[in-house]
């Protein structure tokens, strides 16, 4: 495979992975505004007519690991993870050709780590598929546990393959698919 040829497949598959890991980002959010509707439903029916949501607590367990697993792919392809990279700011002026090293070993130490939570959580999900476990309260509120199993090893997935897809392209700006955050006004 010549290098013009891996470099378009890189590059579409970047996309790919970009386009799935936008539409993550807006599930999980879609996920936040459904759990502000759940809590504020609890507060007022717990209030004004002394009713709590039954299951209130399963349904914000369950939802805060999709929604960090669903944004997840996303901030790592946007360079948002919560990091302390002072050292490589402050290494990136003086030295640029070893603050790319340390990056790229940085996404491949990264990579290694969402393989290897694919790999483990995988026999829980195929486990939890066939026995139909569950949590919760039988009689109140139970919910399956497969589809956060199969949400976090989806989510690992895609992390490493972004992650792998940064050191293969020796871009760290992952911004292929860019979607602007804020208009820029027109001081015109």
């Amino acid at each position: 495979m010549t290098n013009g040829t891996f470099k378009t497949l890189a590059t579409g598959l970047s996309r790919l992975a970009s386009g799935i890991a936008i539409s993550a980002n807006a599930v999980g959010t879609i996920v936040v505004l459904l759990l502000v509707l759940v809590v504020n439903f609890d507060v007022i029916a717990r209030g004004v007519f002394n009713k709590p949501f039954l299951g209130a607590v399963e349904v914000v367990q369950f939802s805060m690991v999709l929604i960090v697993f669903l944004q997840l792919p996303d901030v790592i392809r946007v360079n948002r993870l919560t990091r302390s990279d002072g050292f490589l700011t402050v290494l990136g002026s003086r030295y640029p050709r070893t603050h790319n090293i340390i990056r790229q070993a940085i996404n491949a130490v990264s990579a290694v780590f969402m393989t290897l939570i694919a790999i483990a959580i995988w026999p829980e999900f195929t486990e939890m598929l066939e026995t139909r476990d569950y949590f919760g309260i039988p009689g109140v509120f139970t919910a399956p546990w497969w589809p956060i199993k199969l949400v976090i090893f989806l989510s690992a997935v895609l992390c490493a393959l972004v992650l792998l897809l940064k050191i293969a392209l020796r871009e760290d700006n992952f911004e292929l698919v860019h979607i602007p955050e804020h208009e820029e006004e027109d001081l015109s």
